[in-house]
């Protein structure tokens, strides 16, 4: 497992969403209030970036059909999406936020 910064804590607000390309892997930064997140970026449905989404309860609510997963699991919460997103381990250290890839 290789860990890699992909922002700055002080880079992205609570209830916010950060879309982070690493090495052509679309992935989205979330934080909430309970700490930060990173999934795909990519909903399962339909093609649209979950960075656009809205944050609520750990939740991550796809922006084209509304369709939720949970940041904690990737588990697809409601329809229309079926398929589950990939999460990925995360870490902040010195002021930086790292992705376990």
């Amino acid at each position: 497992m290789k860990w890699t910064k992909i922002a700055e804590e002080d880079s992205i607000d609570i209830e916010e969403s950060l879309a982070v390309d690493i090495d052509g892997k679309k992935l989205a930064l979330h934080r909430t209030e309970t700490g930060y997140f990173v999934t795909d970026n990519i909903c399962t449905h339909q093609y649209a970036l979950l960075s656009d989404g809205y944050l609520e309860d750990d939740r991550i609510e796809c922006p084209l059909h509304q369709a939720q997963f949970c940041l904690k699991t990737g588990k697809a919460l409601s329809a229309p999406a079926t398929v589950d997103i990939e999460t990925y381990e995360v870490k902040t250290e010195n002021g930086n936020i790292y992705v376990a890839l």
